[in-house]
């Protein structure tokens, strides 16, 4: 990460699945990050998306500043159940339950976390999105609850930029779309038909280098073209 100051921070949180798995490798590679500290579930203590206590008792526990961090939390299957193809199929708890875990965990995420990023240099906040979370990008329809979570997550992540922009306007503030990798969560809906994890982590890091701080959050894929909200 050229961009960033010699020496950065950087944290990753959801660092058990296979992305963050691979952001934590490869930041671990790069001689100029003094740091990384990675995040996975009950590290450094337990903690839930759909638990804002053990949220904010997590991040008390960090120990920043940071210049980057990579947030890989989130869930395509919950409960056992994948997304939801026809109207018919909609399930109250399970919307909610999509929206807890992949919109307003990782909002709150960033809540508990913004004081945490340096100041007065460039900082990144990096979060895993989908290319399905797009409204204007929608041409198959399906997917109700994933696609509704991660249109409001990127919405929370635009509308903080603005805010963090106000007090680090070198800040970076991202959605990303990582193509399709090979996990636990892709598994059953591409099988083996996907990308490697730290490839695509690796091609992330590369856009999230080149990209300038605009006062906007930014939703770009893992090739650095941007995607319509």
């Amino acid at each position: 990460m050229h961009s960033l100051r010699e020496g950065y921070r950087a944290l990753v949180i959801g660092a058990s699945g296979a992305l963050g798995q691979a952001f934590v490798q490869a930041l671990q590679c790069d001689p100029r990050c003094a740091r990384v500290q990675a995040v996975s579930r009950g590290q450094p203590c337990a903690w839930d998306l759909t638990d804002a206590a053990s949220l904010a008792a997590m991040c008390a526990r960090l120990q920043g500043p940071w210049h980057l961090v990579v947030d890989a939390t989130g869930a395509l299957t919950l409960g056992g159940q994948g997304p939801e193809k026809r109207l018919q199929e909609l399930d109250a708890d399970r919307l909610l339950h999509s929206l807890q875990v992949n919109a307003v965990g990782p909002a709150l995420l960033l809540q508990q976390l913004a004081a945490q990023l340096e100041r007065g240099e460039r900082v990144i906040w990096a979060k895993l999105s989908a290319r399905v979370g797009s409204i204007e990008d929608n041409r198959k329809g399906g997917w109700y609850g994933y696609r509704a979570a991660k249109a409001a997550l990127n919405q929370f992540l635009q509308t903080a930029a603005i805010e963090l922009a106000r007090q680090r306007p070198l800040a970076v503030v991202a959605a990303l779309q990582p193509g399709t990798v090979r996990s636990a969560l892709s598994q059953p809906f591409v099988g083996n038909e996907a990308l490697d994890p730290a490839w695509s982590a690796q091609r992330l890091l590369a856009v999230l280098d080149a990209l300038e701080p605009t006062g906007r959050a930014q939703f770009v894929d893992h090739l650095g073209q941007p995607i319509p909200w």
